[in-house]
């Protein structure tokens, strides 16, 4: 019986991950569970799934949630979040945080023993040289979650120690694919929420849409998989069949490839090295006929080569990149900039941006506090 701590199991991969551990009981067993705000749900959660420990945003919350579970410990905010990570008796903590929240609890945990299924790309964005460090210091395996790292991690399996010629992530391209600058900087939040293939989160959505999402899969992909950024390609693959590819020095290409389903991915992580059988649809190859593929318009979708540059100038540059990003989202899904402000102005962030280089934890949380104060009122 493996035993699981989900945080942000109310989101979309932790309500997945969630339906995982209910097909699977006999397997899997949940010991915390955390959330932000959506408390109601998370009651249900806790009554399904009895975790032993439980986190939540708001102290308030967390009052109230210790009155109706008295047996259960109760933790809140940041601190609450370490803590879970560090003190839930589990094998494996699920990362699904949203955003730079994310790192300090993977931390956490890889430094209480815990193996982490991660679905948090801002841990590895932002922190990938010292959580890659203290994972191999602490002899911790880090399974990625999100399917594109997934799709390269199962490709791998096999051929390790084997030369890689290219990583070739690959991009649905979002609802804005085929825009010229013109349509792009006239795309509405209704339209940006709007993945073609993926139902995902708000924040992760508008990064589809931007592209950055696909930057912050490059900069993961680097730490992962110890991969000089040159050899990262990103391809548009609108079908989203191929979730990414392996190329070797002999030009063979291993691909991994499945319906659009997040609970593959997850699955996998929990049961690695095994696979969980699942009822997820199966591809029909004849029903599609064709995969299509298409070159990424930098000079439209100017956020996954502002990510190339963070990542090769290297030192503070993408703990700027990914600070300045979630900020503009988040003024973007509250309706308080236009779309294409995103990008013009994370790229005139990383224009003014001194850097800083050999980064402590210390640093990376006083650049993305910097940043995100710096944006707050930005115009």
């Amino acid at each position: 019986m493996k035993k699981i701590a989900i945080l942000g199991s109310t989101g979309s991969i932790g309500t997945q991950a969630l339906d995982i551990v209910k097909r699977n009981r006999d397997r899997f067993r949940i010991s915390a569970l955390t959330c932000g705000r959506q408390t109601e749900l998370l009651v249900q959660q806790i009554r399904e799934f009895q975790p032993e420990i439980v986190c939540v945003e708001r102290e308030e919350d967390a009052i109230e949630l210790k009155e109706e579970f008295p047996k259960t410990d109760i933790f809140w905010g940041k601190q609450g979040l370490k803590q879970t990570a560090a003190l839930a008796d589990c094998d494996m903590v699920l990362n699904a945080l949203v955003g730079m929240r994310g790192l300090e609890p993977t931390l956490s945990a890889i430094r209480a023993g815990r193996d982490i299924a991660l679905a948090n790309k801002e841990t590895l964005v932002a922190g990938g040289e010292i959580v890659m460090k203290a994972a191999s210091e602490n002899e911790i395996r880090i399974i990625p979650v999100d399917s594109e790292h997934s799709a390269i991690f199962q490709a791998l399996q096999g051929n390790q120690g084997q030369e890689i010629r290219r990583i070739i992530l690959t991009a649905s391209g979002g609802p804005f694919r085929g825009y010229t600058l013109s349509q792009l900087s006239r795309g509405t939040l209704e339209q940006a929420l709007k993945h073609p293939n993926w139902n995902m989160g708000n924040k992760i959505t508008i990064d589809s849409a931007t592209m950055m999402n696909k930057g912050l899969e490059v900069i993961e992909a680097r730490w992962l998989f110890d991969a000089d950024p040159e050899i990262i390609q990103v391809v548009v693959h609108r079908e989203s069949i191929i979730h990414s590819m392996v190329e070797f020095v002999d030009h063979s290409i291993i691909a991994q490839l499945g319906m659009p389903d997040m609970r593959v991915p997850i699955g996998y992580a929990f049961s690695y090295p095994e696979r969980l059988e699942n009822d997820c649809q199966e591809v029909d190859f004849l029903r599609i006929g064709q995969l299509h593929f298409e070159p990424v318009n930098m000079q439209v979708f100017r956020c996954l080569g502002l990510a190339y540059e963070a990542l090769k100038k290297g030192g503070s540059y993408p703990v700027v990149l990914n600070a300045a990003n979630e900020v503009m989202v988040q003024k973007f899904l509250e309706k308080k900039i236009a779309f294409i402000d995103i990008q013009n102005t994370v790229e005139k962030v990383l224009e003014e941006h001194v850097p800083l280089y050999d980064l402590s934890l210390e640093d990376i949380l006083g650049i993305d506090k910097e940043i995100r104060e710096r944006l707050s009122t930005w115009e």
